[in-house]
C-alpha cells in the first residue's frame, strides 16, 4: 500500500467514525419499521451508495451504544431460518437527536465544502 493509500485509508476510517452514527439513525428513521443488523447493512448500502457500506458486523457496536444512549429500542424475534434476530427501532428521542445531528452535519459540510471551494478544479 503506496503512503497516499494509506493516508486515504485512514482519512476515510475517521470520517466514517463520526458518520455511522448519524447515517444508521436516518436509515431507521427512513425505513419507519424495525430492521435487524444485515437490513440495515443492505439499506445503508443502496441509499448511500456503497460509500458506507463495510463490515456488517462493525455496526452492531454503532447500534449497542446507540441504543444504550437511549436513541434506538430493540427486541429479539425469533427466526424462521436461523438463530434469532435483534431489530433495532428509532424512538422519539431517537428522531430529535436525529434531527440535531442533521442540522450538526449540514453545518460542518457547508463549511468544508466552503473551505474547499476552488482547491480542486
Amino acid at each position: 500500500m503506496s503512503d497516499h493509500e494509506a493516508h486515504l485509508k485512514k482519512f476515510q476510517k475517521e470520517l466514517s467514525a463520526g458518520t455511522v452514527s448519524l447515517a444508521l439513525l436516518a436509515v431507521l428513521a427512513r425505513t419507519g419499521e424495525p430492521l435487524y443488523g444485515y437490513l440495515i447493512a443492505k439499506e445503508l448500502e443502496r441509499v448511500g451508495d456503497g460509500v458506507l457500506s463495510g463490515k456488517q458486523s462493525a455496526l452492531y457496536p454503532v447500534l449497542r451504544n446507540l441504543e444504550a444512549g437511549g436513541l434506538l429500542e430493540s427486541q429479539i424475534e425469533p427466526s424462521v431460518a436461523g438463530p434469532p434476530r435483534r431489530y433495532y427501532r428509532i424512538n422519539e428521542r431517537g428522531r430529535q437527536v436525529l434531527e440535531q445531528w442533521t442540522q450538526a452535519w449540514r453545518a460542518t459540510r457547508d463549511s468544508v465544502d466552503s473551505v474547499l471551494e476552488g482547491v480542486l478544479q
